[in-house]
């Protein structure tokens, strides 16, 4: 059973964790003593006495206000699909939160209150899907039961969205109208709004095709940990763990050894302690080479046709996370999955707001919550694709050298 993350973005009070707990509730993934608690908490009741957002709002102040403050991850399982939703805030201050929820998730639920049509965080959310080239977007027009479930609102409002999506270039744009409140089109079909023939949101979500990795076929393999027990029955054994992140790799491929840019081929392949013909996209995997060659952890073994590139010097478009700002000259590590490295900011090119996606010069200092466009320069080659080819080749971390703290969001150019 494969695994969809999706977030879900909005305005204030446009219903986010509202329709997260509907989707708990009504997919039957809420334990008793969860109902229990949920009854004696909930102020918003809705007709089964419970307020459904607090299954996700979890700290005392976002109960208390009634807004979202951090990402909430939740996660749950129908026949079909096992789901992890993460609940980003609405407000401006919180644009972080929303991009490192975003950028895990292979889906965007943008919610849209039926009375209040685009507003202005509905672009703003939008452009953060623009800007980590999300593959699906899904417009979930909600409260419909306060416009008394009118067609006519909802075409509106799906025709002032159609713009902002051309504008900005996405692409495979789904819209539903829903009640979250009350669960019309959410997890049943509802029986106000007849004249919309499409499926559920769950049904959808259940459904959706999302695995970004089979899109991007040139298969990746980044070694996670170097297995070498040196005992007597296994006194040769010399094995690369990691998880094959696109593509398959098979016994006998001619592979090169990254960045050390070496040839070799596959000599066994290795998955759950038993040798196997090949493994695939997302499978956990050792490979074992026909050569000895020095490789460690984060080094890439990848099959010798469209190889990724190979540089210590890289463009990447950083979301700055942390109160202590970012200034030219900076250094911190840069961390790759499993690759850690020292790095430089060389040069920050210019700030992107992303209520408008214009390029601006950056006059001082870079603070929380904004997105600039940087060159980095690595201590050694680092291996990887671009953001737009491969989310996961394409992203990476920045740590303050001194607390440990990440502090920056990269994605690669």
């Amino acid at each position: 059973m494969d695994i969809l993350r999706f977030i879900t973005a909005g305005s204030v009070d446009d219903g986010k964790s509202t329709l997260i707990g509907r989707l708990l509730y009504d997919s039957k993934n809420i334990l008793i003593d969860q109902l229990e608690a949920l009854e004696k908490q909930s102020k918003n009741k809705n007709e089964n006495g419970v307020d459904l957002a607090i299954l996700t709002d979890g700290l005392r102040a976002e109960r208390e206000q009634g807004i979202t403050i951090d990402v909430a991850y939740r996660y749950f399982s129908t026949p079909k699909r096992k789901f992890i939703i993460a609940d980003a805030p609405g407000h401006i201050q919180y644009t972080r939160n929303m991009i490192t929820g975003a950028s895990n998730s292979q889906l965007i639920v943008i919610l849209i209150d039926a009375r209040q049509g685009v507003i202005e965080q509905t672009r703003r959310h939008s452009i953060i899907a623009s800007l980590l080239k999300m593959k699906n977007v899904v417009v979930a027009i909600n409260k419909m039961d306060l416009v008394d479930y009118s067609e006519e609102v909802f075409n509106d409002i799906k025709a002032q969205y159609q713009l902002v999506a051309k504008k900005l270039g996405l692409e495979n744009i789904h819209y539903f109208p829903i009640s979250a409140f009350h669960g019309d089109n959410i997890v049943e079909r509802s029986e106000n709004m007849l004249w919309y023939e499409g499926s559920t949101l769950l049904d959808f979500l259940e459904n959706v095709e999302v695995n970004q990795n089979k899109e991007f076929e040139n298969p990746r393999f980044q070694v996670q940990y170097v297995i070498r027990p040196q005992t007597d029955e296994l006194h040769d054994y010399r094995g690369y763990a990691g998880e094959v992140i696109s593509g398959v790799y098979k016994k006998g491929d001619e592979i090169t050894v990254l960045p050390q840019n070496i040839q070799t081929k596959i000599s066994k392949v290795e998955t759950g302690g038993k040798e196997v013909d090949s493994v695939f996209t997302n499978q956990p995997a050792v490979l074992h080479i026909e050569d000895d060659i020095d490789i460690s952890r984060g080094d890439f073994l990848v099959k010798s046709e469209n190889l990724p590139k190979v540089e210590n010097e890289i463009e990447a478009v950083v979301c700055w996370l942390d109160k202590k700002e970012l200034n030219e000259g900076n250094k911190y590590f840069i961390q790759h999955k499993s690759k850690v490295l020292k790095t430089i900011i060389k040069k920050i090119e210019y700030k992107i707001d992303v209520n408008t996606l214009e390029k601006t010069p950056v006059s001082e200092s870079v603070k929380l919550n904004e997105v600039v466009k940087v060159r980095l320069k690595t201590a050694s080659p680092l291996v990887f694709d671009s953001f737009e080819e491969s989310n996961a080749t394409g992203n990476a971390v920045l740590i303050d050298e001194t607390s440990n703290s990440t502090v920056g969001a990269v994605m690669i150019l």
